[in-house]
């Protein structure tokens, strides 16, 4: 499995490519120093805080990164250096394709990294390429994303006690972790009896470091807030987009036709149950269904009076697909007829599949839609192979629910694809592309993914290593928009499980998801400033207000937690390919111009002391109609 490398040094890992003097440190550039927390475990499966060293030195070069660790890193920290040196570009506007990176991580002890050095990494680039001094009583711990933003880690009250003992004055962590969650273990006597009593209890980290060390703790946002407390520098930060208006009316036509059609499908198929010769069993639980299907479609409509165009289409694509479930089972008697209807399907998923990736793409919006259209009949594809597998162990019933969801999968992925060419404009873009992209997101959905293991155990299951481990298998298999799309997923699940970690509080959580649903409304308007439509960025921010809608309505943790997942999804995809040079970037050739690494002067004029700134559906059917989901989210939420 691929993530065991994760337990590998990540030792220079260019040199059995190269000559011994690309791999030395290169004389000219600039040198940074930073230090930052991190966790270790101890002997007995605790964590503890631990304090690392990052020596950062920016040169000219060809866009490798090294980096070498010691001692043993659970978690490999090559990928989340690779998107550090990434950010870093965007943020100053520098190809770094240009540079190399060299990074040396020192600790005393083996510790937990990967991605919660990222923001420090990101912070210690960007100082090495303009030459800036960094304060040495300044730490942090923090994600790096790739549109600049601060993702949550865990372990922060440790990392703050490391902080602490390493002389640090400010410690900054990411937005909206200041409560952190701690189980505190209580034994009483009563009578002989030893009655122990658990109780999670929340801790306010600012106020705690306050209180003990005198430690000044401070929530960053993105690495514009964070390179200002290292360095005394402000980057210009692009001006977020005023009234962002999200309106899916573009599927306006689309949720009416769509409704209509599944309405009538619906009506079809309950007079042939009710004049089918079926016994009753089989008959109740055929008609129970195709009731949910019925209340499904009530949704639909209701959504569709609201606007909610998105929101509606993805209700009737559920209801179809119990309404053809129905239906298949009614037409077929034999093993043959089930079969037939197997190779039918089949031949429906090739079809769209050609047609797919005959599609020439023209500008960011139909590429995105593509690789939506694109994971789709992937997922099609693998809900196919499901429905053989029941089909030859004689499940015929599971056959044909399979066989049923591959069917309306197949038919989204060709909804998707004709959306986008009514939004194509623009030149040609190479789909190697996506495979760059694809290549990112596995490796950093695979290290947030390992480093939740490490730290937490198996406390997620298998959900995520299997989704990882999938949109690999679609990456080795040339499928590199289902492959990109899957690790967006796994990344995105993870983040929202360290953000919400043991929290049960609905304010708290409530004031997260406010922040996410803020940071995807941006990333939607920054990307139409830029003259892109992110079409499904704006679908997945619909059906993620309709999750919010039910939490409230419900007091419901999961569908706060499932539209916090679709907020997300929909800033992720908003972001994608925007920042992606969308043909190859040469590499240098013979004497290019290579621009100029700043190396401050000893008169350099010291750095200033920061002050503080203001930062700051899903269903399931009983008996026998269990019919496999799409699953997104921490709650299940089926999606067209």
């Amino acid at each position: 499995m691929r993530r065991a490398l994760a337990l590998v040094l990540a030792v220079f890992l260019l040199l059995p490519l190269a000559t011994p003097a690309m791999a030395q440190c290169p004389s000219e550039g600039h040198t940074v120093v930073l230090k930052a927390p991190a966790v270790a475990k101890t002997s007995t499966g605790e964590l503890t805080g631990v304090v690392t060293e990052f020596v950062i030195t920016v040169a000219p070069g060809h866009g490798h990164v090294y980096i070498e660790t010691w001692p043993l890193a659970q978690v490999d920290m090559q990928a989340s250096a690779r998107l550090a040196a990434q950010v870093a570009g965007r943020i100053l506007g520098v190809n770094m394709s240009h540079y190399d990176v060299f990074i040396q991580v020192r600790a005393n002890t083996s510790i937990i990294g990967g991605p919660s050095a990222g923001g420090t990494m990101t912070v210690g680039i960007i100082a090495a390429l303009e030459g800036w001094k960094i304060n040495p009583n300044v730490m942090m711990t923090g994600m790096i994303n790739p549109d600049g933003s601060i993702g949550p880690v865990g372990g922060i009250l440790e990392k703050a006690s490391a902080a602490h003992q390493a002389g640090a004055k400010l410690f900054l962590i990411p937005e909206g972790q200041r409560i952190q969650y701690v189980q505190e273990t209580q034994k009483k006597e009563i009578g002989g009896v030893i009655e122990i009593n658990t109780e999670t209890k929340p801790v306010d980290v600012v106020k705690y470091a306050e209180e003990r060390w005198g430690l000044k703790v401070i929530e960053v946002k993105d690495i514009y807030q964070a390179v200002y407390y290292f360095t005394g520098h402000r980057i210009p930060k692009p001006k977020a987009p005023q009234n962002v208006q999200i309106d899916t009316s573009f599927l306006r036509d689309d949720a009416i036709s769509d409704y209509k059609n599944t309405t009538e499908y619906y009506q079809k198929v309950m007079t042939e149950l009710k004049e089918s010769n079926v016994g009753y069993t089989t008959y109740t639980t055929l008609m129970s269904a195709l009731t949910e299907a019925g209340a499904i479609l009530n949704r639909s409509k209701t959504y569709i009076n609201e606007g909610l165009y998105y929101t509606a289409l993805s209700k009737d694509f559920q209801a179809r697909i119990v309404i053809r479930h129905v239906d298949w089972y009614l037409q077929t008697n034999t093993p043959e007829d089930v079969q037939r209807l197997l190779l039918k399907v089949k031949n429906e998923i090739n079809s769209t599949e050609a047609y797919v990736e005959n599609q020439t793409i023209r500008g960011v919006t139909m590429l995105q839609a593509i690789a939506a259209a694109e994971q789709r009949v992937e997922d099609a594809k693998s809900a196919l192979d499901s429905a053989w597998k029941y089909y030859y162990s004689q499940d015929y019933w599971d056959a044909i629910g399979e066989a049923a969801y591959a069917y309306e999968r197949a038919k989204t992925a060709l909804f998707w694809t004709n959306l986008g060419k009514k939004f194509a404009t623009g030149r040609k873009i190479d789909k190697n592309i996506v495979k760059v992209t694809a290549r990112d997101y596995i490796d950093e959905s695979d290290l947030i993914v390992a480093y939740i293991e490490s730290m937490y155990g198996d406390v997620i299951g298998n959900s995520l290593t299997d989704t990882i481990e999938k949109a690999q298998q679609y990456y080795d298999d040339g499928k590199y928009s289902a492959a990109l799309f899957t690790a967006m997923q796994a990344r995105v699940q993870g983040e929202v499980f360290l953000d919400t970690l043991a929290i049960t509080n609905w304010s708290v959580l409530m004031d997260k998801l406010n922040m996410v649903r803020n940071d995807a409304r941006t990333a939607i308007g920054i990307a139409e400033e830029k003259g892109v439509t992110p079409i499904l960025a704006i679908a997945y921010y619909e059906f993620a207000q309709s999750f919010e809608e039910l939490a409230k309505e419900n007091q419901s943790i999961n569908d706060l937690q499932t539209a916090m997942t679709f907020y997300m999804y929909a800033k992720e995809t908003a972001n994608l390919f925007l920042s992606t040079p969308l043909s190859p970037v040469p590499a240098p050739v013979g004497n290019a111009t290579i621009p100029e690494v700043k190396v401050p002067s000893q008169t350099t004029t010291p750095i200033q002391s920061p002050v503080k700134t203001s930062g700051g559906a899903n269903y399931g059917l009983i008996g026998l109609f269990t019919i496999v989901a799409f699953v997104i989210g921490l709650a299940v939420g089926r999606k067209l």
